[in-house]
């Protein structure tokens, strides 16, 4: 009988166990899972464009938070809150605006305290906890750059095969569709996403202008006030594509150009900027005696402060000089 009884509590056991098993699987499924979080992507970015009917991006904005903790929603009154948010969904990446800020204040914390713990003062510690809080907004500003880059780079390419698709006969919704299916991302994923805008009934004009405010690219603006003005005023759209992409490729060779004669002043002012961090490692490590008075007396601390200054300065000034814009 006892065996009897075991038996069957075990079986209970079993399966309560797969039913909770099923349970937490459907509800990260529902939460989580592919399809939740490429639905999620699809509206973070029609919200990211803007450009839709103040009420319904409302609406949209309740629906991206009804299944949000109330953190979620207070991230909403932040004012100004949907540049940022525009700025998560350039950067390519999956965080949202709670994602963001917990990942900057735990930063922050992590970096104020750590250098409280290790007696450094208040001021020092505050710089220390800016700095660490900086990191999230400066890996979001690589990515930003990098992926802005690859679009302008595979521009010309999505313009072509537009192009092609208009002059086999293809309306510009499925020409759209074309490059956004065939076209690697981050093109694709943004033609694809202007697509399902024009699909799900969003104006044409509305859908290629969100197109240009989540992708702010000189070149990708030409496509869009090109396409316009073609549909105001008629002509061969498919001609007008072929000399964008024309163009864009002429622009990205001079840039190469351009990137090319003056990597060695790059590298000179990179050299200048490094030579006294490490002139001053390598006579601390020959004479530290010596060297700590930097720090230590009053006049070589009003040294090292004015040629911290002079040394930023310095930076800026020769990066302006280098970066010259095509």
């Amino acid at each position: 009988m006892s065996d009897n009884f075991f038996n069957i509590a075990l079986l209970m056991l079993f399966i309560a166990a797969f039913f909770a098993i099923e349970g937490v699987y459907i509800w990260w499924n529902s939460r989580r899972g592919p399809e939740a979080t490429r639905l999620a992507k699809r509206l973070r970015m029609i919200s990211a464009g803007g450009g839709t009917d103040p009420a319904e991006l409302a609406l949209l904005k309740r629906r991206l938070t009804s299944n949000s903790p109330a953190f979620d929603r207070v991230m909403l009154l932040v004012p100004r809150v949907e540049t940022l948010d525009r700025f998560l969904v350039q950067s390519g990446t999956d965080w949202t605006l709670p994602n963001f800020a917990t990942y900057t204040v735990s930063l922050f914390g992590m970096g104020l305290f750590g250098l409280l713990l290790f007696g450094k003062p208040l001021l020092i510690a505050l710089v220390g906890g800016l700095a660490m809080g900086l990191l999230p907004i400066l890996y979001l500003s690589h990515r930003r750059s990098r992926r802005l880059k690859r679009f302008e780079s595979l521009l010309p390419e999505a313009l072509d095969l537009i192009g092609r698709a208009l002059r086999a006969g293809h309306a510009l919704p499925s020409a759209l569709q074309m490059a956004g299916t065939e076209m690697p991302d981050p093109v694709g994923e943004e033609f694809q996403q202007t697509f399902d805008e024009i699909n799900f009934g969003i104006s044409a004009q509305d859908a290629l202008q969100n197109l240009a405010r989540r992708v702010p690219s000189t070149d990708l603006g030409f496509f869009v006030i090109a396409v316009l003005i073609q549909r105001e005023t008629g002509g061969n759209l498919s001609e007008i594509l072929s000399n964008i992409s024309n163009i864009i490729r002429e622009r990205l060779k001079l840039f190469g150009k351009v990137k090319a004669l003056s990597a060695e002043s790059r590298f000179s002012g990179l050299v200048l900027i490094l030579l006294p961090v490490f002139t001053g490692a390598l006579l601390y490590a020959v004479d530290s005696e010596f060297m700590s008075m930097l720090w230590t007396d009053p006049t070589g601390i009003l040294f090292l402060k004015g040629g911290v200054i002079f040394m930023i300065i310095g930076a800026l000034w020769m990066r302006r000089i280098v970066r010259i814009h095509v």
